[in-house]
């Protein structure tokens, strides 16, 4: 066991928070100022610590709040926190009229688990594209990957499109002390990305070239991707031009998901159905 003064010491000089923390949205800094992590602890009063004699243990709390530091630094939004594998319903695919529903999402979340156990191990594992229509479960499976590393973890970071897109735009008033080159450069180096909805917007040049920043230094890097979009390859290269499709082709493995009915429509119809 540690003396108390030097645990003390520890807990009151710890480093700041990660850089992730730059691209903490409003909403997610709020949370932070008052959410679990910020209630008093009744067993320690909020030191982190339990002295016993003249030695201290760390309190029980500091593991809870390091799990939930793990995602606000990883920005996964509270809702999604809740997809894990097991709970991957197959069933929302199978229907009497195509069996190749099932059959592409199956392939895809058994794609989703094996790049979890190999990227453990290979932090330079090809990444995953899930492409198909709206509620197919596409978000769902992203956001199990990014459950199961940050379970054992693993840096990483998700990501918004349009949320990026409209933070990097920010940088250019004088209401943010972050950089345009702080977010890039954090979205291109974090050791595992998840971009969610790279969808069919009104892409700019400027953006078009901010997203292929990220990619191309991610592909150059090997640097493992995941990404969800509702487009085919043929609408990317029209709304985000060629070479940022050519290089998603050599960066991820591609899964097509799709589903009879959007799957949020058929989780809301059972929920009224059951009253």
């Amino acid at each position: 066991m540690e003396k108390a003064d030097k645990i003390i010491n520890k807990v009151l000089n710890k480093p700041a928070q990660d850089q992730q923390n730059l691209l903490l949205t409003k909403e997610y800094q709020v949370q932070a100022d008052t959410g679990l992590t910020e209630q008093m602890c009744s067993i320690c009063g909020g030191r982190g610590i339990i002295l016993q004699g003249d030695t201290a243990i760390p309190c029980s709390c500091m593991e809870q709040k390091r799990i939930e530091n793990n995602f606000k630094s990883a920005r996964l939004p509270r809702e999604l926190q809740k997809c894990l594998f097991d709970k991957f319903n197959l069933d929302y695919y199978c229907t009497s009229a195509n069996r190749e529903y099932y059959e592409n999402a199956k392939r895809a979340l058994n794609a989703a688990q094996t790049f979890v156990k190999n990227v453990l191990n290979n932090p330079h594992e090809l990444g995953l594209l899930f492409t198909g229509s709206v509620g197919s479960g596409k978000t769902f499976l992203a956001a199990a990957i990014a459950n199961a590393l940050l379970a054992q973890q693993k840096q990483l970071l998700f990501l918004v499109v349009p949320d990026l897109l409209d933070e990097l735009r920010a940088t250019f008033s004088n209401k943010t002390d972050t950089t345009e080159f702080d977010l890039l450069d954090i979205a291109r180096t974090i050791p595992i990305l998840i971009l969610d909805d790279l969808g069919a917007y009104n892409y700019t040049e400027w953006s078009r070239n901010r997203l292929y920043s990220i990619l191309n230094y991610r592909m150059n890097e090997q640097l493992p991707t995941i990404i969800t979009t509702n487009l085919d390859f043929e609408e990317i290269e029209q709304y985000l031009g060629e070479r940022t499709c050519s290089r998603l082709l050599q960066m991820c493995r591609i899964y097509r998901l799709s589903s009879e009915q959007d799957i949020r429509m058929q989780k809301y119809l059972q929920r009224e159905n059951l009253k």
